[in-house]
């Protein structure tokens, strides 16, 4: 009996910075200026946040390890001042660039997605995956044309640092994933998760998606 086909490769995979590759979720860039009296002390808020929060979600070093080995290209995002997202991408591994970016609608407009991809050198919006906790950066991530995978418990919507959210009660947890989760499917999202390490079933999810003719 042949062996079943291969399920279609990606073509590029972009991730959120924070809430994502890096414990900083609940401290994007619209929940630091609601807690900052005005722009002066926006910035070294965030610096100070990010020197303490730079740390790699549980999951991630797994996930970089697969897509190192499969040379999948790939890079991250972000919406914060670039001298804060610098300090927490000191986190992470230094293969893994920043997105090439420039002029550029803020989220949820498309730019930012198209220019990450052409830095890339990617050829085709087929196959290409955004991964974020933000629901506007996966807003941009659907304008744009791409699959779209929404973490639920790790970013701005739960609103919590990883251990202050596993401090918390188990029902407490459930209310704000369910709410959470419910969101980004009403936003659009094509799969939801609770968090990074679920991301490599995820993506093979998508895979089986692709080959019986799902389109994002």
């Amino acid at each position: 009996m042949p062996g079943s086909p291969a399920a279609p490769a990606f073509n590029a995979l972009l991730l959120g910075l924070s809430g994502c590759l890096v414990d900083f979720g609940a401290r994007t860039l619209p929940v630091a200026r609601a807690h900052c009296l005005d722009e002066r002390e926006l910035l070294p808020a965030l610096l100070a946040s990010a020197a303490e929060h730079a740390e790699r979600l549980p999951g991630i070093d797994e996930l970089l390890n697969q897509l190192q080995r499969q040379q999948l290209p790939c890079a991250w995002l972000d919406e914060l001042p670039a001298a804060v997202s610098t300090r927490l991408a000191r986190a992470l591994p230094g293969w893994l660039p920043a997105a090439q970016v420039g002029a550029a609608r803020p989220w949820p407009a498309p730019d930012s997605i198209w220019q990450a991809l052409a830095g890339l050198q990617v050829d085709s919006l087929h196959g290409c995956v955004l991964i974020a906790s933000e629901p506007r950066l996966l807003q941009a991530g659907l304008n744009a044309g791409l699959w779209c995978i929404g973490l639920a418990t790790c970013g701005s919507l739960c609103g919590l640092a990883l251990g202050d959210w596993q401090a918390l009660p188990g029902p407490e947890r459930d209310k704000l994933r369910v709410a959470a989760t419910l969101q980004l499917y009403r936003l659009g999202a094509h799969s939801v998760i609770d968090h990074p390490g679920e991301i490599p079933a995820c993506l093979q999810d998508l895979a089986m998606r692709r080959q019986k003719g799902e389109k994002p």
